[in-house]
């Protein structure tokens, strides 16, 4: 028998953060929320996060010019 838990987990949709400090994507929220994007729903838009930051950035600056 499943516990209660254990359906809870199976339910529940992976995070993904990337850390400004580490510089990485990390799975669980281990560092603090100034200190990291997130969350994403994959790996993968964690692991651009910062690009995508920077791209939609300069899009804002050029608009105000």
């Amino acid at each position: 028998m499943i516990g209660i838990a254990a359906i809870r987990c199976q339910n529940a949709v992976m995070q993904w953060w990337f850390c400004l400090l580490h510089k990485e994507v990390e799975e669980a929220a281990a560092c603090p929320n100034a200190s990291r994007l997130g969350p994403y729903e994959s790996r993968e838009l964690a692991e651009t996060a910062v690009e995508r930051m920077s791209k939609r950035q300069e899009e804002l600056d050029s608009e105000e010019d």
